[in-house]
């Protein structure tokens, strides 16, 4: 398994919810971070249907806050929210028009998105808003780069981004977050509330299984703790 490429100096990543990034990315833009990367979030909903018991009017900004404040912890200080209803995001030309907005706003070299395939392992269905978001966003990438697709973003530079690096079940490539675990635990814990709903366990013993399960060695790579990506090439 190969390192990922780490020549670049922006990057963006892109997932559907808040706590998405923090399953396992997090750790990897703490890294990037540290080595003076400038990083940006995406979030395409606010996790507002994602609270059992709480209304999406008072979860969504919630979510939006823990996710804000996540991201401080791994160094990065732009979150942007596009709005979609959570539970309800299409595979959609409007969605691939926005994201490929948002990747001409922030111009990176390389976009990091959530694992977007049918299943998570055999017989565990993954998401309709991870599945859409994820494949609209991979589309947008070329989308960005065009000026005729969607004439209507013209008055935004042109942006065609070396990679995209898709975290999940399937790895080519991975990056040592041996030095990140800290970091990594941190801005999981700052879901907390959500966590709390999520399962009766204490949240330090749902950050430290998460972190458990998601950052571990990987086959191949030389690295005690690393998180592994599906690397896509658009441009040498």
């Amino acid at each position: 398994m190969e390192q990922v490429p780490e020549d670049w100096r922006r990057g963006l990543v892109i997932v559907a919810h808040p706590d998405d990034i923090e399953y396992g990315a997090a750790a990897a833009v703490a890294r990037w971070t540290g080595q003076g990367k400038d990083i940006r979030y995406v979030l395409v909903t606010s996790g507002e249907a994602g609270m059992a018991g709480i209304p999406p009017a008072e979860a969504g900004p919630l979510r939006e806050a823990e996710e804000i404040a996540s991201a401080k912890v791994v160094g990065v200080h732009e979150v942007e929210f596009l709005g979609y209803p959570d539970g309800r995001v299409e595979e959609s030309l409007a969605l691939r028009r926005d994201l490929a907005a948002a990747i001409r706003r922030h111009q990176p070299e390389l976009v990091v998105l959530f694992n977007f395939g049918d299943t998570w392992a055999p017989g565990y269905a993954n998401s309709a808003d991870h599945r859409a978001v994820g494949r609209a966003a991979l589309d947008a990438i070329s989308d960005a780069g065009n000026e005729w697709i969607f004439p209507e973003l013209s008055d935004l530079a042109p942006c065609s981004p070396r990679w995209a690096a898709v975290s999940g079940p399937t790895a080519t490539h991975a990056v040592d977050v041996s030095d990140n675990l800290d970091q990594a635990a941190a801005a999981l814990a700052e879901h907390r509330r959500y966590l709390e709903i999520l399962s009766p366990e204490p949240v330090a013993d749902q950050v430290r299984a998460v972190i458990e399960m998601a950052i571990g060695p990987k086959e191949g790579f030389p690295a005690a703790h690393a998180v592994g990506f599906e690397l896509y090439y658009f441009r040498s």
